[in-house]
């Protein structure tokens, strides 16, 4: 029996790195806010006869394999470390081939690790049997991220994965709550572009760097995650009662905030792509992730769109800037066996 499982990226509206346990507790009615993109993640396993072991990334273009599930657990290190880990977590037996792809761009900022974790440990709980819950899931997904990442991990990534749609992910001293949001997918649609800039970010080190100002009691990391926090409850307000005026205002306040978190979030070609589109019609842009690279989700009027996704092509060809031909997501992981 082979396993399939898929699953979609995501672009965050506001809220982002509050998601990252502690810093929720310390800001009441802390959220997040994201939607899942037609960006997909996908893990297929194909057991077969012996007990070797093959990894294999379609999207990095490499494969290995180990002779056994012993010789994979004592390896130095896997090129395919993601795969690697989840296999040593379930310890499946017999041999397989686990093959697995991100249509994610290098370093996009639209959590394709993460998306890719949950396609993968949702494959293998289908595989394994092991009949965890997608809460679970999620769990595993994101403490196998922190381990090959080497520092702490937010929850916001894999929500999109698991439930599609629109996601406001309340973060509380009880916990973490995800609920779907009624956003009209044709119209959120008609109202986006996602660029990607050509330029990976590294999103563990600059989430790192600001959530370490953050413990250390920097004043001013402190007071702008406050209004950060602000900024995503008030959008969720607007987004519920379909004021695109007002999500679009605390975007902008939202990047603004975000900005002076930490140096480096943003970059002279992302500044330069959020200022000359507004000439073309956008209301609002961010970088999705932790920012210094990656993706760039731009808010405009429905008639504007066309000529927000001409400007970015053209103000960003020198720099590969591409437009990414997206729409919003409404399924999250679907996991299917195969004979």
């Amino acid at each position: 029996m082979q396993v399939f499982a898929k699953s979609p990226c995501r672009v965050d509206l506001a809220g982002g790195t509050l998601d990252i346990w502690p810093l929720y507790v310390y800001h009441p009615n802390a959220v997040t806010l994201n939607f899942a993109v037609s960006v997909y993640t996908s893990c297929r396993i194909m057991p077969h006869d012996g007990s070797s072991i093959t990894l294999r990334s379609q999207d990095q273009n490499l494969e290995e394999t180990f002779d056994s599930l012993a010789t994979l657990q004592t390896a130095a290190r896997a090129r395919n470390v993601l795969a690697a880990q989840v296999v040593k977590y379930f310890r499946p037996e017999g041999g397989l081939v686990v093959e697995t792809n991100s249509e994610s761009p290098q370093g996009a900022g639209i959590a394709g690790s993460s998306a890719l974790l949950i396609s993968t440990v949702s494959a293998f709980n289908k595989f394994c049997g092991t009949r965890h819950n997608i809460e679970q899931v999620r769990e595993i997904a994101q403490n196998i991220e922190a381990q090959v990442v080497n520092v702490p991990t937010g929850c916001q990534d894999y929500y999109p994965a698991m439930y599609g749609g629109v996601s406001a992910i309340d973060l509380t001293v009880a916990g973490i709550q995800h609920n779907s949001m009624a956003v009209d997918l044709e119209e959120l649609n008609s109202r986006f572009v996602l660029a990607y800039t050509g330029k990976p970010r590294n999103s563990g080190i600059n989430n790192w760097e600001v959530m370490k100002l953050h413990i250390d009691g920097d004043k001013r990391v402190r007071k702008n995650f406050a209004r950060i926090a602000e900024i995503a409850h008030a959008m969720r307000g607007a987004l519920n009662k379909k004021d695109w005026d007002e999500t679009g205002r605390l975007l902008r306040e939202e990047w603004s905030h975000r900005k002076k978190n930490a140096p480096g979030i943003s970059t002279p070609l992302i500044d330069h792509l959020v200022a000359s589109t507004k000439k073309s019609g956008a209301k609002a842009a961010k970088v999705c992730g932790a920012g210094g690279g990656g993706c760039v989700v731009f808010l405009c009027e429905p008639d504007a769109r066309d000529r927000v996704a001409a400007a970015i092509e053209k103000e960003g060809a020198s720099e590969g800037v591409k437009v990414l031909p997206v729409e919003a997501a409404p399924k999250g992981v679907v996991v299917k066996t195969l004979s």
